[in-house]
């Protein structure tokens, strides 16, 4: 883990160290704008730079083969991811798939767990919040529907951390992308999956998130390296554990009503969590048993500073609230398409079992 220094000369020393020759270089449009951009091209004087930016946000598998296609003919030696969640998912797709036969047309990469590709990636995140810097997954959509990626082989191998990259984040951007970061810590603290070490990365991401938040989103830039921390942090916990229900049912809100993953994210854990604090005693599927459940419950509370359980669920409503991240406006139709397409396997990570009926409840609190 890099943190960069004005003139990033930490990051100088890396490519010097790795006698890096050549640079993949996977970036979104707003590379440009930012002050490492000034460095990029005085590197690129130096040694083969080959930029990538033909991808969208939540980006789709024919972006990856295009990628896939352009690094190959590229002959580069390194891969750099310099974006968001979409810019580092995609590199990561890039490597997994750049071994693989074929020209990954129709979907047929997606049926691979792709090859060990030994070219090292090193990501440089501009936003903090979806810690796809610490993880072994990567989204990309496939006709129309959410492909989840995942291999050992996709952590990165580096990572830099700019704090001045977030200096002109969109304040919706910095809201959303701390959410999903608090969502990340807080599903990752109640899955079934758990462990002892996840829970400590879920805690002090939680504790770092709630003590910075505030003067965060309202511009005060020295707390970015805070959380650009706690982001990684959150991604560790959930390396380990995967997403629960939240993150089930969040991403259909982002396709059909255009909002920000973290945003959807946010909604969906606002709504979930009080649901299963009144249905855990029935409906607990974790195999540690309610008292386990219950005692994680408390702990997760005493992380956002509360000793109610009620309390702490209440303080993540609080703060999605004063956030200002909206409710959404639907229809019967839009709730039965949106249950209809939940991911069961991450239902299976919840610690409480929730059935159509449930879903369909939950998605007309946060569709109304």
């Amino acid at each position: 883990m890099l943190h960069a220094t004005e003139d990033y000369q930490e990051l100088d020393k890396y490519v010097k160290e790795k006698n890096i020759q050549s640079i993949f270089l996977v970036c979104g449009d707003s590379l440009q704008y930012l002050k490492i951009n000034d460095y990029i091209s005085d590197l690129s004087k130096r040694i083969k730079i080959v930029k990538f930016s033909d991808f969208k946000p939540n980006p789709l598998y024919e972006s990856v083969v295009e990628g896939v296609r352009k690094y190959r003919e590229s002959g580069c030696d390194f891969l750099m991811a310099v974006g968001g969640g979409s810019a580092i998912d995609v590199a990561k797709c890039i490597k997994l798939y750049a071994k693989l036969p074929g020209d990954g047309k129709n979907g047929s990469w997606l049926q691979s767990d792709g090859e060990v590709n030994n070219t090292e990636l090193l990501v440089i995140p501009t936003t903090a919040g979806t810690g796809s810097e610490a993880t072994r997954y990567a989204v990309v959509y496939y006709g129309g529907n959410k492909q989840s990626i995942t291999s050992d082989t996709i952590i990165p191998d580096a990572v830099l951390f700019d704090p001045r990259v977030l200096d002109s984040l969109p304040d919706y951007q910095k809201k959303s992308t701390v959410m999903d970061a608090l969502c990340h810590a807080v599903e990752s603290f109640w899955s079934v999956n758990s462990t002892n070490d996840s829970k400590e990365y879920s805690r002090t991401a939680i504790e770092l998130i709630i003590e910075n938040i505030d003067e965060f989103v309202v511009g005060d830039n020295s707390k970015n390296s805070i959380m650009q921390k706690a982001a990684f942090i959150a991604g560790k916990a959930i390396n380990i554990t995967q997403t629960t229900a939240g993150h089930a049912m969040c991403y259909g809100l982002t396709s059909k009503y255009g909002i920000s993953h973290g945003h959807a994210a946010a909604l969906c854990v606002r709504e979930l969590w009080p649901w299963m604090l009144k249905a855990s005693e029935e409906a607990c599927i974790d195999k540690r048993g309610n008292k386990y459940l219950k005692e994680t419950f408390i702990e997760l509370a005493e992380a956002f500073g509360e000793n109610d359980l009620m309390d702490g669920c209440m303080k993540f409503q609080n703060i999605v609230d004063r956030l200002e991240l909206m409710h959404l406006v639907g229809n019967k139709e839009d709730i039965e398409e949106l249950s209809r397409n939940v991911n069961p396997v991450r239902l299976s990570n919840n610690p409480v079992k929730l059935n159509e009926d449930d879903i369909t409840n939950l998605y007309k609190e946060i569709v109304r």
